[in-house]
């Protein structure tokens, strides 16, 4: 039962029907940054949905502060856009409120059609490798009155609440960074000095908006970057946000340099939320708490111990834009969870594509997919219980088809359970759980342990057939491949071979060949439990600790033809599988070539040299090819089939779901 999560509450004058929040987030759906259906349409959703606050953006207040593509209200002509959106969201009962963004030192030139970004001080961010024009008083006093005015607009658009951000590494938290701030001015120098720009941003936004509207301050809790601001400080600056007549703090963690993970699945659930209860230590205004709370009982746990007041679950509910309803009603089963896998959200952000989600392939197309009911039920098979067959049996009974989903293994989720098995990808577990348990109240009927055949499917006469039976492993042609000490990655994950002796050898270095390697190379470490009874009885120093952590019993080497290891890993989670490689001591040998496996060894040519590798095991990972074979025999029986999934092509999850999604509103 949930205690305070559905709960109202006040910030200001402006009422919320709960404290779930849905912080703003770049969706790449306005190329033009004007307010469009489609965008409307998103937001509407999780508004009809039952969430407490949405807050759109971030919204550029000038020329200078961010990419053309982002939603503007740097100007009156984007008022009338942001009414229609704001007036979307609200005449669902839910609070709507725009965030303004500037990125300072983040903002790249090419996106600002050739314009120098400014800084406090002219130093080039990793982001974009190029030197920020350091601002002149001029350049303060304009920004400061940029925000002002883009403030009136927000009010003047029908927002409830104004939200500056002011973390991740943006402009705000640059002024108030001893690492990236060195003027030697009032706004330079010791803490209180880099906090002015900041304030007075917040006293400018006041005075646009008057003295009862809500006005928010997206803060980090932390940079996360060396020499930058800790917790203490950030609180500090709340406290005198405070002061300044800001009504909420709104708290997420560092900065987009950081070698600190934030959002990935591998990020504990609400493992940042002890900033916000740092923040709100300091505060009496609300806080909200941020980062990997994608779960109600989760998030209403952070309530009920008094770290927060609201909690922010963005991409929960991308994922779910029905999650507060469901949660109303009970029927939490119902609820699909966002599991941190990046591949619809961040990923497309970071390649410049419109925002979806690998488990809600609804999401950013509203507009498109419509789950009608089907005009005459019929009776679907489903062949194949992985991620892209369960999607498509869930999609076809919504739509009121009786279906029955074949598996030949014990166990549904496919792939999805051996994506699972490395350390830090538990949550793909989760998505399993819940189509599991989605599909059994859809009524679907489960044959697990059963190989659906032609004459199968014939005899029982079904309508129409999606094939879903995934893909096979790639056994390489390299002399050796079929000797004693050879295992396929699949069957180290699953359980059914072990990696015997202390070298071990994986051939791939794609995500399959990386993941494998990770699992490996914890073998032998110690778990979270372990390492807190170890440090809570002083049992340990500090550095052998994080040894015991990281350096199991075995030695990895993954060996990678190409450039690259993980390279089929999106963009936003690769660096953090690559970073925890090297933390277990996972050696990566790219350019390498495997020549042949010998009884302890792997022989490699590395430009054009032979290096021999031990090996008491060799785990081959070298990609997978479609099995399609069963599809192609329906299709030469005359039945009418879909295929759909890794059947099809190998791809990420993300792709197979859509695709399974797909057939499921086809049939």
């Amino acid at each position: 039962m949930l205690k305070r999560l559905l709960t109202p509450i006040s910030i200001g004058d402006m009422e919320l029907r709960n404290r779930i929040v849905m912080t703003a987030m770049h969706l790449n759906y306005t190329p033009d940054g004007r307010v469009n259906d489609r965008i409307c349409a998103f937001y509407e959703e999780r508004a009809r949905g039952g969430t407490g606050l949405i807050i759109v953006g971030g919204c550029t207040i000038n020329d200078l502060s961010g990419p053309i593509w982002m939603l503007k209200m740097g100007d009156d002509t984007g008022i009338e856009g942001h009414a229609i959106l704001a007036e979307a969201i609200r005449k669902h009962g839910a609070a709507a409120a725009c965030q303004l963004y500037h990125a300072g030192r983040y903002s790249h030139s090419i996106s600002m059609e050739g314009r120098q970004a400014i800084a406090p001080s002219p130093i080039a961010s990793r982001f974009t490798r190029e030197e920020p024009r350091e601002m002149t008083r001029e350049d303060i006093e304009q920004t400061k009155y940029d925000y002002a005015e883009a403030a009136r607009r927000v009010k003047e658009a029908g927002y409830d609440m104004v939200e500056v951000l002011a973390c991740t590494g943006y402009l705000i938290p640059q002024f108030l960074s001893p690492t990236v701030n060195v003027r030697s001015d009032e706004y330079g120098g010791p803490l209180e000095n880099r906090m002015r720009f900041g304030l007075e941003v917040a006293d400018a936004v006041r005075a646009a908006v008057g003295p009862d509207y809500p006005i928010s301050f997206r803060i980090d809790g932390h940079d996360y970057m060396e020499g930058g601001n800790t917790n203490k400080e950030w609180s500090d600056f709340a406290a005198e946000l405070e002061r300044h007549s800001v009504s909420v703090i709104n708290v997420t963690g560092g900065w987009h340099e950081t070698r600190v993970p934030q959002l990935p699945m591998s990020v504990p659930r609400a493992g940042l939320a002890y900033l916000a209860a740092g923040v709100k230590s300091k505060v009496g205004i609300p806080v909200i708490a941020s980062n990997r709370v994608n779960d109600v009982f989760v998030a209403d746990e952070i309530l009920r111990m008094g770290m927060a007041d609201l909690v922010a679950m963005a991409r929960a509910l991308i994922a779910d834009p029905y999650l507060a309803e469901k949660a109303y009603e009970g029927r939490y089963e119902a609820i699909t969870h966002c599991i941190g896998c990046n591949q619809g959200c961040f990923d497309h952000v970071f390649y410049l594509q419109p925002v979806t989600c690998t488990l809600n392939p609804r999401a950013g197309r509203e507009l498109e997919y419509e789950l009608e009911p089907a005009s005459k039920p019929r009776r679907v098979a489903v062949v194949g219980g992985g991620p892209a067959g369960m999607k498509a049996a869930l999609t076809a009974a919504e739509r009121g088809h009786q279906v029955t989903l074949f598996e030949r293994s014990d166990v549904l989720g496919g792939q999805l359970n051996l994506a699972a098995i490395p350390p830090g990808r538990e949550e793909f577990w989760t998505a399993v759980e819940d189509l599991d348990v989605q599909l059994d109240d859809a009524g679907v009927e489960f044959r697990l342990e059963t190989e659906a055949t032609v004459g199968l499917l014939k005899e029982e006469g079904y309508d129409a057939i999606i094939v879903a039976t995934g893909a096979r492993q790639v056994v390489p042609p390299i002399p050796g491949i079929d000797g004693t000490n050879v295992v396929m990655a699949w069957d180290i994950l699953d359980g059914r071979e072990d990696p015997e002796g202390e070298n071990i050898v994986i051939i791939g270095g794609g995500a399959v060949g990386s993941e494998t390697g990770m699992y490996v190379a914890s073998i032998g470490t110690i778990s979270a439990d372990t390492l807190f009874y170890l440090f809570m009885n002083d049992a340990e120093d500090i550095g052998t600790l994080k040894e015991l952590c990281s350096q199991g019993i075995k030695k990895v080497t993954v060996v990678e033809m190409l450039d690259k290891v993980c390279r089929d890993v999106g963009i936003s989670t690769r660096w953090t599988i690559l970073q925890d490689m090297r933390h277990l001591g996972i050696e990566m040998r790219k350019k390498a070539i495997a020549k042949r496996i010998e009884p302890d060894r792997v022989i490699v040519e590395v430009d054009g040299t032979e290096e021999e590798i031990p090996a008491d095991t060799v785990i081959v990972a070298a990609g997978s090819c479609p099995d399609s074979a069963l599809a192609d025999e329906l299709k030469e029986a005359g039945m009418e089939v879909y295929l759909v999934g890794d059947a099809r092509e190998a791809r990420k999850a993300i792709e197979a779901i859509q695709e399974g999604y797909e057939a499921g509103l086809k049939v």
